[in-house]
């Protein structure tokens, strides 16, 4: 097998090594994203859910970016929840502006007892552009 072909974001927080894990991993066209937590550079959360949720959405964004790609690449979308129904309305309202108009990707919610200190958690696999020469 193949070395695994890390993606790394220029500000790497400090959650990657903590638990040692990979932001993302590329394979073939294929961006597999690591879920991405409400997380401060120092690896601590975000203080209210909404913040969390916002600093989800741009750690997804700027891992994204370090491979070629944006929310548009996105097919893929499973979420973690700690309080689904009480959650809800805030998680929609983010990613309406985060992903944009139809059409959509894929998305699974599942509903969780515990993330690691965090309320809600995305996880993504993106198609990665293929370069215009």
């Amino acid at each position: 097998m193949s070395k695994r072909d890390v993606v790394f974001p220029a500000s790497r927080h400090a959650l990657y090594d903590m638990h040692r894990y990979s932001p993302a991993v590329r394979s073939g066209d294929l961006l597999f994203v690591s879920g991405q937590v409400g997380s401060r550079e120092d690896g601590s959360p975000e203080p209210t859910f909404e913040l969390q949720v916002r600093r989800a959405f741009a750690n997804l964004r700027t891992v994204l970016a370090a491979a070629g790609c944006t929310f548009d690449d996105v097919v893929d979308v499973t979420t973690f929840h700690t309080d689904p129904e009480a959650q809800f309305p805030t998680i929609m309202a983010v990613r309406d502006t985060e992903i944009g108009p139809p059409p959509y990707p894929n998305w699974t919610a599942v509903g969780v007892t515990w993330l690691a200190g965090f309320d809600f958690e995305i996880k993504v696999i993106a198609r990665i552009p293929i370069p215009i020469a």
